[in-house]
Order: C-alpha cells, then structure tokens, then sequence
C-alpha cells in the first residue's frame, strides 16, 4: 500500500486540513476541508483518488465550514463524531474506526475544546490528526474550567494510548514547526509537562502571559 499524506493550508485563522489516502486502491478521505474546500477536492482529484468521507474533527464553523462545498463535489457522506450537531451520515462512535483501502482510521472522542472533539490514528504509519486538542507546544482553548478538567482528561488519554513516535498533524499553525511528534511534545509542550489537573489549570489561567513573554503567537 502507497500513502497519500497532505497537510493543506486551507487559510482562515492559520488552518489546516488533509488529504489521507491509499493510491494502490484509489480511495481517500479529506479531513476538515475549511476555507479553501475546492483545494482539497482538486489535490484529490490530480492523483485520481475517490474521495469516500469527508470527516470533521469537530464542529467548529471554521473547521466545518467548507462541508456542503466538499461533499457536493465528491459526493462523499460526513464523517463526525455521533454527538455532532452536523448530523452526520457516518456517525463515529469512540473507539470506532473507518476503512480505506488499506487503512484503518481509528477514532478517539477526546471532548475539552469541544463536546464532539475526535483525534484520528493511522497505525500502520503512526499518524495522529489532532485537530484543536493538541497543537504544537500548545492545547486547545477552554472557556470554563469544567471544560479546561475535561481536555485535561482527553489529553491524558491520548499520551496514555498513542505511541510516543507518532507524528502529530494539528488543526492550525499555531506552533514553531507545522508538525511534531508524540515524543518531541512529551519534552517540549508545557500543558503536557504539568504534574497534575491543578498546574494544568492554572498554566490555562496564567497563558496569555506566559505566551506574551515567550514571543508566541
């Protein structure tokens, strides 16, 4: 099996989306195609890929909102988590995984940032697709602290179930390189260094400082 693997800057607020396919048998999937939908339906279509699910991390508007664009066009059903107000046609259950081709597309309901948040792994080349729970050096925002103990929760998971050489794909551009690895964000990524949920919670209270004095965006 030959992987397709893009990583497409599709604009709004630093976004990214992907392409993820399976040359051999042709089939693919485009993973939140906001913005800029028609680039991905293209870059798909240049390397004579089926697309077979369009699949959403999570239902924010600017991850969503290239959808009815993207499926006009591929004809493809939604993919998204079961509780997602966009009432998918494929509803992805925890735990649930999704074939194509060759690949099995595994999801984890990681809720936090948003109720019906899901990663996506491929094991067989060790691909994480975090959308806005993990980014690089950074997690995804929270606006309660009920929610802030929730992503704590799934980001824990996630260091719990996903080996550390896996390669992490982000939702936005937010870090200093556009990719990672588990490993590298184990070393590196502050929210993941904390000791506990109370120093998790209080770098989220204190990180708009902490940001400003280390010149991140």
């Amino acid at each position: 099996m030959r992987l397709i693997f893009e990583q497409i800057r599709s604009g709004g607020d630093r976004n990214f989306g992907y392409l993820l396919a399976d040359r051999d048998a042709q089939q693919g999937v485009l993973i939140d195609p906001s913005y800029s939908p028609g680039v991905f339906v293209q870059r798909a279509a240049d390397q004579g890929i089926t697309v077979t699910h369009v699949i959403n991390t999570h239902s924010h508007p600017d991850h969503i909102n290239g959808n009815d664009v993207a499926l006009e066009r591929t004809r493809a059903p939604l993919a998204a988590h079961e509780s997602a107000p966009t009432l998918p046609a494929v509803r992805l259950a925890d735990g649930g995984d999704l074939r194509v081709g060759s690949l099995r597309l595994q999801f984890l309901h990681v809720p936090g940032h948003c109720p019906d948040h899901v990663v996506i792994y491929e094991p067989a080349y060790r691909l994480l697709i975090t959308g806005d729970l993990l980014f690089v050096g950074k997690v995804g925002g929270t606006t309660t602290e009920e929610d802030a103990r929730t992503e704590w929760t799934s980001l824990q998971r996630v260091v719990r179930e996903i080996p550390p050489d896996t390669t992490v794909w982000p939702g936005h551009d937010y870090g200093a390189r556009p990719s990672s690895t588990m490993a590298l964000e184990l070393q590196t990524n502050p929210f993941l260094q904390c000791a506990g949920i109370d120093a998790f919670l209080q770098l989220k209270t204190d990180w708009p400082a902490v940001k400003a004095r280390l010149g991140l965006r």
